[in-house]
């Protein structure tokens, strides 16, 4: 066989598997809180595959351990509670960590965000929800955009100016909106925090304040978040000297995180 015919065969199985496994974590992300279980024909009609494809890829994420057949269709499998139980110890805030933020949703009864960049987003790293009835929640995991909301304007600090362009093209406002990106970066710089009213969602408000590494740079963000009838001025200002007190300590302490910049 010709070198072109098998490097041709070689690019072709490797298309091939990727797409196996992207079309097995698609199946796998059906699964969740609201439908923890799931059929064969719900597979079929969600992804659109024929069902003989479905039925294998099914098979073989069960011989792993990732999916466990029920009467009524499949559920998360056994296999997952290593694959969780790695992630959560990789993941997981230091107690003392948490412990503050905690403390801090309690004293101030709004949802505490700690917010770290990947790519074009933001990422929720960590979260203490709110005691009201009427608060904001963002799962942990959730991705956000930066192109809006204080905690962007301080994750964005020490952004190159390419990320900048990249986070403005995918804005509802295009490349232009690079420029109000500085003006609030500038701002956010100077006063220690920023705030937000209904950039991204309406009627939702924010204070952030940065977490700073170990290397003197921005690594995450601290938020408090919540109805933007409960973020009167004088109030934000309240909350944003409470979370340079907490972010202050969280980095005294050393803040370490997957997401964090390679030191």
């Amino acid at each position: 066989m010709s070198p072109a015919k098998k490097n041709g065969g070689d690019q072709a199985a490797d298309a091939g598997g990727v797409r196996s496994v992207q079309r097995a974590v698609e199946i796998m992300s059906l699964l969740g809180e609201e439908r923890p279980v799931i059929s064969i024909r719900e597979i079929v009609e969600a992804t659109g595959l024929a069902k003989t494809t479905v039925i294998r890829l099914v098979q073989t994420l069960e011989q792993n351990g990732l999916l466990w057949a029920a009467s009524n269709g499949y559920l998360p499998g056994p296999g997952l509670w290593r694959w969780a139980h790695l992630a959560r110890s990789s993941w997981e805030l230091p107690p003392e960590t948490r412990k503050v933020m905690r403390d801090l949703g309690a004293r101030r009864r709004e949802t505490v965000n700690l917010y770290m960049v990947r790519d074009i987003y933001r990422v929720c790293v960590a979260q203490q929800e709110s005691p009201q009835p009427l608060r904001h929640v963002v799962h942990v995991g959730d991705e956000l955009p930066l192109w809006a909301g204080a905690s962007s304007k301080v994750l964005l600090r020490d952004a190159p100016e390419t990320l900048l362009r990249r986070v403005a093209v995918a804005s509802p406002y295009g490349e232009g909106h690079v420029k109000r990106l500085r003006e609030w970066i500038d701002e956010a710089a100077h006063q220690g925090w920023a705030d937000s009213h209904g950039e991204r969602e309406d009627g939702l408000s924010a204070v952030a304040v940065p977490v700073i590494g170990r290397s003197g740079s921005v690594v995450a963000a601290l938020s408090l978040s919540g109805p933007t009838v409960r973020f009167p001025e004088e109030i934000v200002e309240q909350y944003a000297a409470d979370l340079r007190q907490v972010a202050g300590e969280m980095s005294e302490r050393g803040f370490d995180h997957p997401l964090s910049p390679a030191r």
